[in-house]
């Protein structure tokens, strides 16, 4: 099982890698076909309309997958770590995963489920991935602590929860402005009459 761990190390760097470049070629279709605005669309507007929809569901789902193998590998880590010295109990490595794999589900819903095809599940596909997402790196930079200075140093262990907490503080006005919203459709016409502009 050590040797398997050793020979996954490529598939973080992978993740990254390919998620980055999914957003990037989405964006760059998106943009070329005159579907979104250039200046900082939602990432889930570069992949609504074909054929950018086509390139970023697929890329999102080997990201969700990718995802999941790098938890799964991170999972089995501690559990290996777990064995030589304490760190944490058993369960709490394992409702660790169970979320951070709750979350690669909901990104395969949004890849899958495009924004203005079907809202509701997008939206609650987005919400899964960001707060399982969200609680995932919370517990794993508190695992991180609890492994300290063993398998981790105290400076990735405050860079771990840095970012979980950069996290944190992102995804509740996130959730909150979202809630305010709804969208449906891509770019709005001003010579378009609103429902509100009828009545006046």
């Amino acid at each position: 099982m050590l040797c398997f761990l050793k020979g996954m190390a490529f598939v973080p760097f992978l993740l990254v890698t390919w998620s980055s470049a999914a957003f990037i070629i989405s964006y760059v279709v998106a943009v070329l076909s005159g579907h979104v605005n250039p200046f900082l669309p939602y990432i889930s507007d570069t992949g609504t309309t074909p054929p950018e929809s086509g390139i970023f569901g697929f890329m999102i789902n080997f990201s969700a997958f990718l995802g999941a193998a790098t938890m799964y590998t991170r999972y089995k880590i501690v559990e290996k770590q777990n064995q030589t010295s304490y760190i944490s109990t058993p369960v709490f490595n394992l409702v660790s995963l169970v979320l951070g794999l709750v979350g690669c589900i909901g990104m395969g819903i949004v890849a899958n489920f495009q924004e203005l095809a079907v809202p509701v599940v997008h939206d609650g596909g987005a919400l899964l991935a960001f707060v399982c997402g969200v609680v995932y790196t919370l517990l794993q930079s508190i695992i991180s602590y609890k492994s300290c200075p063993q398998w981790n140093s105290l400076s990735t262990c405050h860079v771990r929860m840095a970012i979980s907490a950069v996290s944190c503080a992102a995804v509740i006005p996130m959730i909150a402005c979202a809630s305010l919203i709804s969208i449906t459709k891509l770019e709005w016409n001003p010579k378009e009459k609103t429902a509100l502009g009828e009545h006046f």
